[in-house]
């Protein structure tokens, strides 16, 4: 098991392999793409972290032609075939570039990035201005656009002016790789709140820079993109000739991304660590892209390096850290969409039936429920499954995919609940706690248990969550004995400056009829171990001891009137 090396935060190739580090053999996407060499664009969509950068710079490695790679593929699947390699490997000039970095909250920001990265795309390049075959005026363009100091009009147009240089330099067209090429999009959308102007001057500027080079364009052999969405509207691709689009929903190319189970398999086993497979598929499996289970490469490399430094270490979200998961609380934000009840059909592992539509656009993303669906869909938090029913066309069964997923849709719910509850008029909720109004608590907190999402099966810690959530933030100090495992529920609200508090002792039923019989229990609870004289010896002048008893979204509140 020392003897693994695990890459963790590593996507490039020939820095995993010149390293020994462990690498799932992913080379056969390369036959596969060029068994349809005559595409002039593939577009291969996934979500974050399933290989889509290392698979790029393996792609780098073996066309460029300014690189001797035949030491990286060694042993690999795509050496066997020796026609292929003898036809392509490292025989055509190949540019290679990510966008993968490109954001910020303004596109002042996003703009200076992106002339980062083609500045530093040029100085890679510089052997190309030193070229008699290459016109003199591109060379002029070129020294700018390398200082950073190019007009936008030639940043937009920066890609074709390269792909041209180097076609003219090597006598040959080139191959064009483009990772993560809608992240810029994704981030100026995201942020339009920000800057109303941002998204459409971000289109303004990407636009151009992808359509002139992949649109009739000589200069090209192919070109190949990744990103998690296909932006069929916009008039990037529109035009362009032999489009091919892969997306979760194919086969083609799904086992390249991603692990496999048989990958999985042996990874486990060369670490000798297969006694945790179990644990690892009901975390980090579950996605189904095309026909095949896939398991997330990112949380499977970090939990099994991990283990290796600690062999007793849990399995816990790793992907989560990758992105600020705003889609769901996006979704949850929107009264207009009444997404409760679907909410907590998934949340319950069960699944939904929705439409997906194939081709959305980052302008419209949010403008229905149904687009909002496709893109938990298509970004990775939501999987399609197989059911016995035959489902109408167009209509799919989507569930959670894993534990990793569920606890992100957990804590994004609880935290939009907070925030929510915090941002609320509670007025009415706090004037019944203050002075005692039993049957009004009891209509209030069912009214906002009928709005609440549930993400406990209605257990015990649900509903004291639940109420924390309500009283928290609202200028009093709440201290919650639940998690301090003396077996108690209480909550205390205390109001130092009046001198007053209240407390909550908070029961669950399994059964409607027993509402009454649980709240009184919850109340010879609050006497018996003198919940209030405790209080009271703090010097506090008035303490109201509620006694709430729930069952699935109904309520019932007793108060213990001195």
């Amino acid at each position: 098991m020392g003897n693994i090396k695990i890459p963790v935060g590593r996507s490039g190739f020939a820095d995993i392999r010149m390293n020994n580090y462990y690498f799932a053999d992913k080379s056969g996407l390369i036959e596969e793409l060029l068994k349809t060499d005559a595409t002039q664009v593939t577009l291969i969509t996934r979500p974050r972290r399933f290989g889509k950068t290392l698979n790029m710079s393996m792609l780098s490695e073996f066309f460029d032609i300014r690189k001797d790679s035949k030491a990286l593929f060694k042993g690999l699947a795509i050496a066997e075939n020796e026609e292929l390699c003898t036809k392509w490997m490292n025989q055509y000039p190949t540019l290679f570039l990510t966008f993968k970095d490109i954001g910020g909250n303004t596109f002042e920001n996003a703009y200076g990035l992106l002339e980062t990265v083609i500045s530093n795309l040029c100085k890679s390049h510089e052997y190309l201005t030193k070229s008699e075959v290459v016109n003199e005026n591109d060379k002029l363009v070129f020294l700018e656009l390398s200082l950073g100091n190019a007009r936008k009009k030639d940043l937009q147009t920066s890609i074709a002016l390269l792909l041209r240089m180097m076609q003219a330099y090597y006598g040959k067209p080139v191959i064009l790789l483009v990772d993560e090429y809608d992240v810029p999009i994704a981030k100026a959308s995201g942020n339009r709140g920000e800057k109303e102007d941002y998204y459409e001057q971000m289109m303004e500027v990407i636009r151009p820079l992808i359509s002139t080079a992949i649109k009739d364009n000589d200069s090209l052999k192919f070109a190949v993109f990744t990103g998690c969405l296909r932006i069929a509207k916009e008039s990037i691709f529109t035009g362009t000739n032999n489009f091919v689009s892969d997306t979760i929903s194919d086969t083609r190319l799904n086992e390249y991304f991603g692990f496999t189970q048989a990958e999985v398999n042996v990874l486990l086993e060369k670490t000798k660590l297969m006694d945790h497979i179990d644990e690892i598929k009901k975390w980090y499996n579950g996605y189904q892209f095309g026909d095949f289970d896939i398991y997330c490469p990112w949380d499977v490399m970090n939990y099994v390096n991990n283990l290796i430094m600690n062999p007793k270490a849990e399995p816990k979200s790793y992907w989560e850290n990758t992105s600020d998961n705003a889609i769901i609380r996006s979704f949850l934000e929107r009264t207009q969409f009444d997404v409760n009840e679907k909410f907590e059909e998934l949340l319950d592992g069960k699944y939904i039936l929705e439409p997906i539509e194939e081709t959305l656009t980052y302008d419209v993303l949010e403008s229905s429920e149904e687009n909002l669906w496709t893109l938990l869909y298509f970004t990775g938090y939501l999987t399609t499954i197989q059911i016995e029913e035959k489902l109408p066309f167009g209509l799919f069964a989507l569930k959670i995919p894993n534990a990793e997923v569920m606890d992100i849709f957990r804590k994004s719910v609880k935290s939009w609940f907070y925030d929510h509850a915090s941002m609320s008029d509670r007025s009415k909720l706090f004037f019944a706690l203050w002075n005692g109004e039993a049957e009004t608590l009891t209509n209030l907190l069912s009214d906002l248990l009928f709005d609440t999402i549930s993400y406990h099966d209605y257990r015990e810690s649900f509903y004291h969550a639940f109420l924390v959530g309500l009283v928290s933030n609202a200028g009093y100090r709440v201290e919650s004995n639940y998690e301090n495992g003396l077996g108690r529920s209480d909550i205390v609200v205390k109001d130092r400056r009046n001198r007053r508090a209240f407390i909550i002792e908070a029961k669950w039923t399994e059964s409607e009829q027993n509402l009454d019989k649980v709240c009184e229990q919850a109340m010879r609870q609050i006497e018996e171990r003198q919940y209030v004289k405790k209080i009271e010896r703090m010097g506090y002048k008035t303490v109201v001891p509620f006694a709430m008893a729930f069952w699935k979204k109904q309520c019932l509140v007793k108060v213990k009137k001195e």
